[in-house]
């Protein structure tokens, strides 16, 4: 697969972590009064939103033309997750930092 055929797949997967799952996780534990939740709670509220999307990582046919795509759209959003709990993606990290501070 040409990197073309994948940019904007590569930009939704940068975007969509921290844009849908720290978000939503967010405002969960806001409205919930929950002022210094732990980072694995946060990491684990965060990919709980998340994974709310797993629909969307399915959506392409599963023909002959599309096995490119949906194969590293499947190796991209099991990286994602891992780096999300690992504490490797830096803008989940963020978020949550900027959560103790702001809440």
């Amino acid at each position: 697969m040409r990197d073309e055929q994948r940019f904007e797949i590569e930009r939704a997967f940068d975007l969509l972590p921290h844009v849908i799952g720290a978000s939503w996780a967010v405002i969960w534990f806001r409205l919930k009064g929950y002022k210094k939740p732990s980072r694995e709670e946060f990491r684990d509220k965060v990919i709980e939103y998340y994974e709310t999307i797993n629909p969307l990582f399915s959506s392409f046919p599963q023909s002959e033309e599309f096995v490119d795509i949906n194969s590293y759209i499947k190796k991209r959003q099991l990286e994602e997750l891992e780096k999300i709990k690992s504490g490797k993606n830096k803008e989940i990290e963020k978020r949550y930092d900027r959560y103790l501070d702001y809440g």
